[in-house]
């Protein structure tokens, strides 16, 4: 086994990878959400990149006008060594003497040296011609003929007035170094024409260039550094406050209605700081009185409700009392006796859902916790509603792979909503079979209840919990509904922390999916019984096998039964 500390060198690099990689999107995210770093940025950017074409630019025209100037002094320079040399050769008479010509050879070679601010100079004989009394050429350190390029030398031969120059990079001693080579001609007596090279080096001027472009890249250096610093302490003084005004406004949205900005000063901010806690005021003051209103809707309907139950029982029992009576009457009495009757129920049960509506409104409902099967619990709402039904030519099957193990849910309130779902697919489900599934999962339990009636629309679906919303107006109710039962049926469903899901599909029916965690709490996972079931109405009825009867265990499901798909 290798030792720890080569295990951990190993990793190292792994997880620097990982930050590396990660710093992308970590400025993506800063840039998104800091309007300060977004602008520093920015402001740096284009900072940098006019101080960069500033430097650039002035150093190349310092880099000109350094050479420029240079070259000017050279060629002068040259050109007042070479009239002075060509001025010695004129004024000797050396009659063809080979001495007196290399005497005065020398003394050109002194002249140049006096009258030059270089030592670097070559001659050297145009006619190439064997003499015994042409001077031999010469040359320097630093200035060989290696350094003359052939262009160089057939421009010098081809014009004897005029004086020629080119860049060159000269060998010396500390290592090459730009410089200048002027060329001109000579014209000794009794010889004949010489090419004269004088050499410069630039040495100094490249370092004079070399500092001026450093000193122009720490200024501009400085520059961006320290306009950075300015743009963030600018940007400071105003993004706190917006910061802060951000940071109100999210908890106002909160529901923190007492948030205020903080006002300093009689600029634009503090200006924008009143206005807003203004705004803020006005928002808690209606807000006040929205929940002041409502407050006193929800007493009224809940004191409607109690007030109404006393006269309403009398009028119950006297409507009991004719509707059992309505034998003796004569035919349009007893229709009016049982119409009596119906009617007061239906009020009866509308003053009770209300009340319900009001608990809710006012948050006072509790649950009433036990374990519940809901299978079970399925199982007797089915048998309580086998004559309405009946009634309807309805055939209601159960399908139960799962949900057999007990629940902590309120039975009286679960069960609320499973006759709510299954007498609106009666209702609705135009005389077809109702298909009630249950089934479940580690995290939650559920149950759908499938009807192929006429359904609805998307737009209908999403407005089905609403309180007195109905899909078809004209439709009159057959059951004697309220309108309330969705709407009560969902508050019950989300008390549980659970939900009530709805799909439907005009000409495919309907599926109303209610489900509940296992636990408490809220749920974290997909419900066991999908909402949209992906069928068309005629395979449906195969799918579920309504040919054949569908037998429900009155016990709970074997030990093995919870390792199948989904049930439990």
């Amino acid at each position: 086994m290798p030792p720890a500390t080569a295990v951990t060198a190993s990793r190292l690099p792994a997880t620097a990878w990982r930050d590396w990689r990660s710093w992308p999107d970590s400025l993506a995210n800063l840039w998104r959400r800091s309007l300060r770093f977004r602008t520093i940025l920015i402001t740096l950017a284009l900072t940098a990149l006019a101080i960069l074409v500033a430097c650039i630019w002035m150093a190349l025209a310092i880099q000109n006008d350094l050479f420029q100037a240079r070259k000017d002094q050279v060629l002068r320079d040259s050109l007042r060594a070479t009239q002075a040399a060509q001025a010695t050769l004129d004024a000797a008479a050396v009659q063809g003497d080979t001495v007196q010509i290399q005497n005065l050879w020398n003394s050109v070679r002194t002249t140049l040296a006096e009258r030059s601010s270089t030592d670097m100079i070559a001659a050297f004989r145009i006619d190439r011609e064997p003499s015994q009394l042409a001077p031999q050429n010469f040359t320097t350190p630093g200035l060989t003929e290696e350094v003359i390029s052939d262009g160089m030398h057939e421009a010098v031969q081809s014009d004897a007035a005029q004086q020629w120059w080119q860049s060159v990079e000269l060998p010396l001693a500390d290592g090459p170094v730009p410089g200048i080579i002027v060329g001109q001609q000579l014209t000794v007596p009794d010889v004949g024409g010489y090419e004269l090279y004088l050499a410069y080096d630039l040495d100094s001027a490249s370092q004079t260039l070399g500092f001026v472009q450093t000193t122009l890249w720490i200024v501009g250096i400085s520059l961006v550094v320290l306009i950075g610093a300015i743009s963030w302490f600018v940007l400071r003084s105003v993004t706190i406050p917006i910061g802060e005004a951000a940071d109100t406004s999210a908890k106002l949205a909160a529901g923190e209605l007492g948030v205020r900005l903080p006002v300093r000063g009689e600029d634009e901010l503090a200006t924008l700081g009143r206005s807003f806690n203004a705004m803020a005021d006005s928002i808690e003051s209606q807000i006040k009185e929205l929940a002041d209103l409502s407050l006193v809707q929800q007493r009224f309907v809940s004191d409607v409700s109690h007030e109404l139950r006393t006269p309403l029982t009398t009028i119950r029992l006297a409507a009991d009392m004719i509707n059992d009576h309505r034998e003796d009457f004569d035919p349009s009495t007893a229709r009016a006796a049982e119409l009596l009757n119906a009617q007061v129920q239906r009020f009866e049960t509308l003053l009770t859902d209300l009340l319900e509506i009001s608990r809710y409104d006012a948050g006072s409902v509790q649950l009433e916790l036990e374990p519940t099967s809901l299978a079970h619990l399925a199982e007797d709402v089915i048998g309580s509603m086998h004559q309405l039904a009946e009634q309807h030519g309805t055939d209601v099957r159960l399908v139960a792979p799962g949900g057999y193990s007990p629940v902590e849910m309120d039975p009286r309130r679960v069960r609320r909503i499973v006759r709510n779902l299954l007498g609106n697919a009666i209702e609705h489900g135009e005389g077809r079979p109702i298909v009630i599934t249950v089934d479940s999962d580690q995290q939650s339990v559920a149950l759908g209840v499938r009807d192929f009636g006429l359904g609805m629309t998307q737009q209908d679906a999403e407005r089905v919990f609403d309180r007195f919303w109905r899909a078809d107006p004209s439709r009159t109710r057959t059951i004697g509904g309220t309108g309330l039962g969705l709407s009560i049926a969902l508050g019950d469903a989300r008390l549980h922390g659970g939900e009530l899901a709805v799909w439907s599909d005009l000409g495919r029916g309907s599926n109303f999916v209610l489900t509940l965690p296992r636990h408490g709490g809220v749920l974290t996972a997909p419900s066991p019984i999908r909402a949209d079931p992906g069928d068309d109405s005629g395979a449906a009825l195969d799918d579920f096998g309504l040919t054949q009867p569908i037998q429900i265990p009155s016990g709970d499901m074997p030990a093995d039964a919870a390792t199948r798909g989904s049930g439990s």
